[in-house]
């Protein structure tokens, strides 16, 4: 039986006879270049939104009272400008109504010159507001509140407040960290996602010009598959060197702009080496999978197939992950830490929150088992169902087939 050392011998020989191969090859630039399409799409996207939001108006309250609430309504509103949440929505005079008068509000918005959002009319006693049920409901408490003030006959003295700042508090804490692990989380997702699809399609060639059966014959499957797995997991780590470079070299560039991320719980050096860990363990993991499925497929249409079930898997593990973000000490939570393939997410993100750093080491070790596990199996499935031929294949398939066959024949 072939030993530990000459298994993995035999899967460093693999991995960097295919790493040699991709990293060298004409298309690698074509990979490292890859993200920065949708980065520049992403960008154009943004400043086409913003201008659009630009061109869109504030929202506007029509006055439609008698010219003395009128007034009164909007010094209410100057009165109270700054001094609520949120801001509040610009107001103009679109009619002084005389007593006993009504005025048609309905028209007032559907009229494209006026544009006006909502129209507020009636008296301060008895205010109306005529606006869209979302509207009505934002602004149904704001226009009592103004009301009620412009109804005041003695403007309301506002005390100064003494402000004491402080650089942080707890919740701050707790709430930046949650951002972090969250930050985290998307960013392992977006990395393994982008970089474990290409596993589906590792051994699709080899399979096709029979390159697989002469190197099963010389190493152990379960070799092979570890040393596929160990060499896509090293060019992924090309390029996320090549792109977390520029991005570095552009955060640099930008720092005094952007906004400051708060610190994990286990402090940064040790967060972004557990960072690394979980990336190439969830890498390791969905690999292992993949390249187990993807080896059952004979065609590259047949890849393609599956990849959309694939991206639809990965997708759930991380809003599994997310989800159980939300629910801390729950059984939730420690589901996504056990099930081996949202561990990685899991538990990158409870380093953000939490100080701990012995279970990491047990996460990892478990992780890794999975790993083992998961490769081992793929290969055996992989020799019984693909590897087989001949007398044995029709064996396998039983007479029915092997009938079949020669009657196509």
């Amino acid at each position: 039986m072939t030993g530990f050392a000459e298994k993995l011998r035999c899967a460093l020989v693999i991995a960097r006879r295919d790493f040699v191969a991709v990293v060298f090859s004409k298309t690698f630039i074509f990979f490292l270049i890859g993200p920065a399409f949708p980065l520049v799409v992403g960008g154009l996207a943004g400043n086409i939104g913003a201008k659009v939001q630009q061109n869109v108006e504030r929202p506007t309250i029509g006055l439609a009272m008698s010219a003395q609430d009128n007034k009164r309504m909007l010094a209410a509103r100057e009165e109270l400008d700054g001094r609520m949440a949120g801001g509040l929505p610009d107001m103009i005079e679109l009619a002084a109504a005389a007593p006993g008068e009504a005025f048609d509000a309905r028209s007032a918005l559907s009229d494209g010159n006026r544009e006006v959002t909502a129209v507020v009319g009636g008296t301060l006693a008895g205010p109306t507001l005529t606006a869209t049920a979302d509207r009505a409901r934002q602004w149904v408490g704001l226009v009592s509140n103004l009301a009620a003030r412009a109804r005041a006959e003695t403007p309301t003295a506002y005390p100064d407040v003494l402000v004491e700042e402080v650089n942080t508090s707890i919740a701050k804490v707790r709430t930046g960290q949650i951002y972090t692990a969250q930050g985290a989380q998307v960013l392992l997702f977006l990395l393994t996602m982008l970089l474990a699809g290409m596993v589906l399609s590792n051994l699709v060639e080899e399979k096709g010009n029979k390159i697989i059966e002469v190197l099963a014959a010389a190493i152990p499957m379960d070799a092979l598959f570890m040393g596929k797995l160990f060499a896509m997991l090293a060019v992924s780590l090309v390029g996320i060197a090549v792109w977390g470079t520029a991005i570095g070299m552009i955060v640099l560039a930008g720092s005094e702009s952007l906004p400051s991320m708060s610190a994990p719980a286990v402090g940064w050096p040790l967060f972004l080496i557990l960072g690394f860990l979980y990336f190439a363990m969830a890498y390791l993991l969905m690999g292992s999978l993949f390249l187990s499925i993807g080896g059952m497929a004979a065609t590259v249409r047949e890849v393609q197939t599956l990849s959309m079930p694939v991206s639809m898997f990965q997708l759930m593990v991380f809003f599994f992950s997310s989800y159980a973000l939300t629910m801390p000490g729950s059984w939730v939570e420690w589901l996504s830490v056990i099930f081996p393939v949202s561990s990685p997410y899991a538990m990158l993100a409870r380093a953000a929150q939490q100080p701990e750093v012995w279970p990491h080491v047990l996460a990892l070790l478990w992780q890794a088992f999975w790993v083992v596990v998961i490769v081992r199996a793929g290969a055996q499935l992989f020799r019984r169902t693909v590897m087989k031929s001949g007398p044995a294949r029709g064996k396998a398939k039983g007479g029915v087939f092997a009938r079949f066959r020669r009657k196509a024949y």
